[in-house]
């Protein structure tokens, strides 16, 4: 993953500089969707290359140690091996993280054992991020211990609300620190977050504090990530890239089911950002039914046919 983000000291007039014109954000995303986008090979490397961006998720009351294995054999052969054959593909291919409660992490590292695939963990009192300060702390470093080397930590949505900047920045300086040797992916939850120049600060803020990634929701909320909201946050990840030099990568989680979704987001990145974030250290979908829809986007792209959803298990 990308080498670490050191952020840097709060600056409050970056953030009250912030202004976001929604209507013009909008025509752009439009632009994304009118065009015609990659057909054929292209698109099927395209879709290739956002296999190796998904973090393969799993986060239910139910989930077990069976489920966990599954998932990441899933990870490490995310694709079949008579698909990526017929077309021509011979490197390597597993997704971009297996990611997990705390619970789930000990069997996700052995499972990856030997596949380069790292264990990500949900932390911080996951999703609404409302335990006691101490207890969020000492998860990140229970997680850390326990073999996650990327940490998804919830903000508190409350001092976004309240616009109590410095107090958030505050509350990531001290999950960064806990973090450690771990890459903290800060989650926004930006359908909770009233509007899009309060999204455009919280990145902003979450960026200062020396978050690796920025990450749009839980997965949870009713609002997910959508393609206005992602603009907003790749701006501000290019506007703090120009500023500092320091290269912060993004997630958007939730509500990414189809292949033809990731390929807007795929465009999007290159045009807004550049090809150096096109890759599994600054970019990843949060996302697990994708892989299958990507799956059978690039069966019928070698036969010609579409096949049934429950020939691609997840796990």
């Amino acid at each position: 993953m990308n080498k670490q983000v050191t952020g840097i000291p709060f600056n409050q007039a970056w953030i009250d500089e912030i202004r976001i014109n929604l209507s013009a954000a909008l025509r752009r995303v439009d632009t994304l969707k009118s065009r015609r986008t990659v057909k054929k090979t292209h698109q099927a490397a395209w879709l290739l290359k956002a296999v190796s961006m998904i973090d393969l998720t799993t986060l239910s009351g139910d989930d077990t140690q069976g489920r966990v294995r599954r998932l990441c054999l899933k990870a490490a052969n995310p694709v079949r091996k008579d698909i990526l054959q017929a077309l021509g593909f011979e490197q390597k291919l597993t997704t971009g993280a297996v990611c997990v409660y705390h619970e789930m992490i000990a069997p996700a590292v052995k499972a990856l054992e030997g596949t380069g695939i790292p264990v990500a963990a949900v932390s911080t009192g996951f999703p609404a991020g409302l335990s006691p300060f101490k207890l969020r702390l000492e998860e990140i470093k229970a997680s850390v211990q326990e073999g996650a080397s990327e940490i998804d930590i919830v903000i508190s949505r409350r001092h976004v609300l309240t616009g109590n900047w410095a107090l958030l920045y505050d509350e990531l300086c001290a999950f960064k620190e806990a973090c450690g040797d771990a890459h903290m992916k800060s989650i926004l939850a930006v359908g909770q977050l009233g509007s899009m120049t309060k999204v455009a600060k919280a990145s902003m803020t979450a960026m200062m504090a020396g978050s690796d990634f920025i990450k749009t929701s839980t997965g949870m909320e009713a609002v997910n990530a959508t393609l206005p909201v992602s603009l907003i946050m790749i701006r501000m990840i290019r506007e703090f890239y120009q500023r500092t030099g320091q290269k912060v990568g993004y997630k958007p989680a939730g509500g990414i089911s189809q292949a033809k979704d990731a390929l807007h987001y795929l465009i999007m990145i290159k045009e807004e950002l550049g090809e150096g974030w096109l890759n599994p250290e600054y970019f990843r979908f949060g996302a697990s039914s994708l892989l299958n829809d990507i799956e059978r986007q690039l069966e019928h792209h070698v036969t010609g046919r579409y096949s049934a959803s429950y020939r691609h298990p997840l796990a």
